[in-house]
C-alpha cells in the first residue's frame, strides 16, 4: 500500500513538471521523461518565434504571419518548402504561442477516421472550455480528395485550424477545395549562415545540445556541415551528432572532429577546391555553352562533378541557359535539358553523366538567342512601372458579366489568326518579346511578316 501512495506522488510529480515545462494534450508523457534520448535535431527545435532560425520573409518583424501568430488570429493555412526549413517547427512554436490544443497527423499513416476522431475532440474542447485546437498534418499532399474532404467543414466552421505541412507545391499536388481554404505560406532552403550559427549554437548548449560532451568541432568540419546540408537544417545537425557519438575521445578526452569526420558523417566528400575556384569554374561553364563550345562545357561539367560538385548544380545552370542563350531560337533545347536532368535522377551516377553530357552538347551546338530573356527583362520593367493599366473592355471575362461584351474576335472564326489588339491602350505598340534571326526565330520572323502584310482574313462562314 505504501509503494502504491510512492508511485501516485511521483505521477503527480511528473505532472506537476510537465505542466510547468508547457506539456501539452499532443505530447506523451513518456516523450518528455525520454526528452535527452530525442535526437538532436529534435532538442535543438526552436520554442518561440524569437528562436526561431530564418524565413524572415514570412515570420519576420511586422510580417502577417507573425502578427497573427502573436494576436491568436490565425486560420487555417498550408507551410510548403524544401526539408528541413522550419515548417514543422513553426507549427509547434504556433501551438505554443497561442496555448491551444495541438494534435500532429501524418498523411502517410493516418486516415479519414483518424482526422474525424480530431474533429469530434476539437468540438468538445471548443464548446466546454472554449480551447482552439491546431491539427497539424504532415506530408499533407499524400491525402487523396475523399480524405481531404472530410475536413472541408471543420476547416470552415472553425472546429479545427488546419496546418498543412509539405514538400510539394500544393496548388498542384492538393485538392482545390482544401487549397482555398487556407492560406499559402512558401519557405525558402535556409542560409549558410543560419545553419552555421544553429550548428554552433548546438556545439555549446548544455541544455539541449552537445555542451555536455568535451567537442571540439574545426571551421573546416563546420563548414563542410554546413555545405553538405543543401539548407536542410535538420540534416545538419543530425550530422553533426552522428560525428560526435562515433568519434572516440583522445587521451586528454576531448572529441575533435575534423573535415575527415564531417564528410564520413555527412556522407558527402568535400569540394577539393577552394570557394573562388568554385565559383570560377561554374562561370566558365555556363560562358562555354553561351559561347557555343560544347568541348568546353563538357570540361568543366566533369571538373565540378570529379571536384565534389552536386550535379543537380549543373542541371540547373543548363535548363536556365537552354532559355537564356537558346530560347526560341531551337525549343527543344529547354526539352532536353529537363528530359536529361529528369533521367540523371532516376539513374544516377556515374551512368546518369550520358544524358547529362547529351544536353550539354544540345545546347552548345544549338543556334543561340538571347531574345527570351530581353523580353522577360523587358515586360518585368514594364508591369512594375505601370499597373494601373485596364483590360480591353472586349477581352474581359463575360462569366460573371450580366450584360453581354461585344467586339472580341474569335481567332478561329478567322482561321486561326485575325489581327486584334491585347495589350492595354497605352501598352498597344510595346514590343517586348524581338526574335532574332537564329534558328527556329528567323521563321517566326518570316510568319510575323507574312500576317502583318496579309490584309485582314475575312471571317469564315
Amino acid at each position: 500500500m505504501r509503494s502504491a501512495c510512492l508511485f501516485q506522488i511521483s505521477i503527480i510529480d511528473l505532472l506537476t513538471c510537465a505542466c510547468a515545462l508547457g506539456y501539452n494534450r499532443s505530447m506523451d508523457l513518456f516523450d518528455l521523461i525520454n526528452k535527452d534520448k530525442a535526437p538532436l535535431a529534435e532538442r535543438m527545435r526552436p520554442k518561440t518565434l524569437d528562436d526561431f532560425v530564418g524565413q524572415s520573409h514570412i515570420v519576420g518583424k511586422n510580417s502577417l504571419l507573425r502578427r497573427a501568430i502573436l494576436t491568436d488570429s490565425l486560420g487555417s493555412c498550408i507551410f510548403y518548402g524544401a526539408p528541413g526549413c522550419g515548417k514543422t517547427t513553426l507549427a509547434n512554436i504556433i501551438a505554443n504561442t497561442t496555448h491551444s490544443n495541438f494534435v500532429k497527423l501524418n498523411a502517410v499513416s493516418s486516415g479519414i477516421s483518424d482526422a474525424k476522431k480530431v474533429i469530434e475532440d476539437a468540438k468538445l474542447e471548443k464548446e466546454r472550455y472554449g480551447i482552439k485546437t491546431y491539427l497539424l498534418l504532415d506530408e499533407c499532399h499524400r491525402w487523396n480528395k475523399a480524405q481531404s474532404d472530410c475536413m472541408l467543414e471543420a476547416i470552415e466552421k472553425g472546429d479545427i485550424i488546419f496546418i498543412g505541412s509539405t514538400t510539394e507545391n500544393p496548388f498542384v499536388s492538393m485538392t482545390r477545395a482544401i487549397v482555398s481554404r487556407c492560406r499559402i505560406f512558401e519557405f525558402k532552403p535556409l542560409s549558410d549562415d543560419d545553419i552555421k550559427k544553429t550548428l554552433i549554437k548546438a556545439i555549446g548548449d548544455k541544455e539541449n545540445g552537445l555542451g555536455d560532451y568535451n567537442l571540439k568541432v574545426s571551421d573546416e568540419a563546420i563548414n563542410h556541415f554546413v555545405w553538405a546540408s543543401d539548407g536542410d537544417l535538420r540534416n545538419a545537425l543530425n550530422a553533426l551528432e552522428l560525428a560526435c557519438l562515433s568519434t572516440e575521445a583522445d587521451k586528454d578526452g576531448v572529441i575533435n572532429v575534423d573535415l575527415t569526420v564531417a564528410e564520413q558523417s555527412a556522407q558527402k566528400k568535400s569540394m577539393s577546391i577552394d570557394e573562388s575556384m568554385y565559383y570560377d569554374m561554374i562561370s566558365a561553364f555556363c560562358k562555354s555553352l553561351r559561347g557555343s563550345d560544347s568541348d568546353a562545357a563538357l570540361y568543366w561539367a566533369e571538373r565540378l562533378i570529379q571536384a565534389g560538385c552536386d550535379p543537380m548544380l549543373i542541371f540547373r545552370r543548363l535548363i536556365v541557359h537552354s532559355s537564356e542563350d537558346v530560347g526560341m531560337a531551337d525549343p527543344q533545347a529547354l526539352v532536353v535539358a529537363v528530359s536529361a536532368m529528369t533521367a540523371f535522377q532516376n539513374i544516377g551516377l556515374p551512368e546518369g553523366k550520358i544524358p547529362m553530357f547529351n544536353a550539354i552538347i544540345y545546347v552548345c551546338e544549338a543556334p543561340k538567342s538571347n531574345s527570351v530573356v530581353e523580353a522577360k527583362y523587358a515586360v518585368e520593367r514594364i508591369v512594375s512601372e505601370k499597373k494601373d493599366d485596364v483590360v480591353p473592355v472586349y477581352l474581359r471575362d463575360t462569366n460573371y458579366k450580366a450584360q453581354k461584351i461585344q467586339g472580341y474576335k474569335y481567332p478561329h472564326d478567322y482561321g486561326g489568326w485575325v489581327e486584334q489588339q491585347y495589350l492595354p491602350d497605352s501598352l498597344k505598340d510595346e514590343k517586348f518579346y524581338k526574335p532574332s534571326t537564329n534558328g527556329f526565330e528567323k521563321y517566326l520572323i518570316r510568319a510575323k511578316e507574312i500576317k502583318a502584310n496579309k490584309p485582314e482574313n475575312k471571317k469564315r462562314n
